[in-house]
């Protein structure tokens, strides 16, 4: 059987989504681990008066492409930068770009999408659903095409509590409802998406969910197959361990908790938090592909590609990361980490409110006072709407099968094993957690491990600081109490109920 560089090698790639987390790794492995692949044609979209070839440029600059650059000096001549946007008719493509892409490409990995939990519905449909009809339609004017990727997501049926490797029908008509939209105002779509959504918790999920029913329907005769990531987080060890570039999802409140700006999580403890590193997710897409163009399946296999199934870890089992970050501290710490779990939200609030938003009130205080712009109770208050968004997730569990996923690990020829490692059983979480921590550390927040003696020197300092105000407080209040019958008999009273 042909290992998956032969089956890639000479072979002409389009990726969508290439800036984003997942693109700019699924890039930079099939240009290291594929060398033998002809071209990697990105549809970038214009943005902030940068042309689609300087977007590029900036991508291949960051850490991530160290290794590559290494053993490849001249991969760059083989990424073609296309100019394209997912809102525009026809995917913004010009009629000499799309009959390259017609005449050339083979494969194609579609990872577009918004991934914004509070998106508005109409917008959400137009990046994550008509896109795919978008794309869709250029793949069937490829005449060379060998399999079509889509990247969807774990959660798309996080209405189900057992979720099979099939697709679902789609809650409400996806056509009446694309077209519905095209004439509602924004008010009137804004008071219906709670109604239309029904028991998902976003627009990002429902609308998934309906893409993967549109992608199989109006794909009906092109070489497809979808992979269903779950929570995607930072690498586990290709190119390298821990590198992750982004504020999203979870990444964003390990980064909060280590600040100290986060004091509580609303979550239960024992829920599985199903997390899979991004290489693993990649390796799963680049497989699915592999696995689709040997076998040519009869119908659209479905990969739920997932941790949960294979090596469980648990909410409480993150907790370490406070351990983690308080040895690896970051610069920017406000508090020393602490975080104190609760499955229930007035509970998170009254933490929030005590342990991050009276001090944040206190340095914006001081901030006016200095003649400086407020900033930190408005940082505060968008850490507690991720919080809130996110925790559907943090309190629910879910099964997912994973059969497909399982048959595409067991038929790797035995060359592809270690580049394209798809077992999750042999990663060992703490370890996981700890690069994670350091990798947003070094490459989100960019802080240079050099510098971290002042780190730890600065979180020392907030120690201290703790323990002065708590002492100061313990003095006032035996004070108000020795000089206070009131006080004296409240906590005699408080004492002889306790004890």
């Amino acid at each position: 059987m042909a290992t998956i560089p032969e089956v890639y090698a000479g072979k002409s790639v389009l990726i969508t989504g290439a800036t984003g987390f997942i693109g700019k790794v699924l890039v930079e492995k099939l240009l290291r681990c594929c060398p033998d692949v002809k071209f990697l044609y990105l549809l970038v979209r214009p943005k902030a008066g940068q042309p689609p070839s300087a977007r590029v440029d900036e991508l291949v600059k960051c850490k991530l492409f160290d290794k590559l650059k290494l053993e490849q000096p001249n991969f760059e001549d083989k990424i073609i930068a296309v100019s394209s946007d997912m809102l525009e008719p026809k995917l913004g493509l010009n009629e000499e770009n799309t009959n390259i892409l017609q005449q050339n490409v083979n494969m194609v990995f579609h990872v577009a999408a918004t991934v914004k939990f509070d998106e508005k519905l109409d917008l959400s449909l137009k990046l994550n659903v008509m896109s795919v009809q978008k794309m869709l339609r250029l793949c069937q004017g490829m005449k060379q095409l060998e399999v079509f990727v889509h990247v969807s997501t774990a959660y798309a049926n996080c209405d189900r509590s057992h979720i099979d490797e099939v697709v679902y029908p789609p809650p409400v008509d996806p056509y009446k409802l694309m077209y519905s939209t095209e004439w509602m105002s924004d008010e009137m779509i804004t008071m219906l998406t709670p109604k239309i959504i029904g028991n998902r918790p976003n627009t990002y999920t429902f609308t998934k969910s309906i893409a993967e029913y549109v992608f199989v329907e109006e794909g009906a005769g092109l070489p497809l197959c979808i992979v269903r990531p779950s929570i995607v987080g930072a690498t586990w060890k290709d190119p390298f361990p821990g590198w992750i570039d982004n504020y999203n999802g979870i990444s964003g409140l390990f980064i909060a908790t280590g600040t100290g700006m986060l004091r509580a999580v609303i979550a239960d403890a024992d829920t599985v938090a199903d997390l899979t590193p991004v290489d693993y997710v990649v390796n799963m897409m680049i497989g699915a592909g592999w696995h689709t163009i040997i076998h040519k399946p009869n119908t659209v296999p479905i990969y739920n590609c997932v941790s949960s199934a294979t090596n469980p870890t648990r909410y409480r089992d993150c907790n370490v990361m406070i351990d983690y970050y308080q040895k690896t501290p970051l610069e920017s710490t406000f508090r020393r980490p602490y975080v104190y779990w609760t499955s229930h939200p007035w509970v998170f609030s009254y933490w929030n409110f005590i342990g991050c938003k009276i001090p944040c009130m206190v340095t914006d205080l001081c901030l006016k006072l200095i003649g400086k712009k407020p900033r930190m109770v408005r940082v505060c208050d968008r850490i507690a709407k991720s919080m809130y968004t996110l925790k559907y997730f943090t309190q629910n569990d879910w099964v997912w099968s994973n059969r497909n996923c399982e048959a595409l690990m067991n038929a790797l020829p035995d060359a592809d094993r270690k580049d394209f490692f798809l077992d999750l059983r042999p990663l060992d979480w703490n370890e996981y957690l700890e690069t994670y921590c350091v990798g947003t550390k070094q490459y989100v927040l960019n802080e240079d491990l050099a510098a971290l003696p002042a780190a730890k020197r600065h979180i020392t300092k907030l120690r201290n600081i703790r323990w002065v105000f708590n002492t100061v407080v313990l003095v006032t209040l035996w004070q108000v109490i020795s000089k206070s019958e009131l006080a004296r008999n409240t906590l005699d009273l408080v004492l002889n109920l306790s004890f």
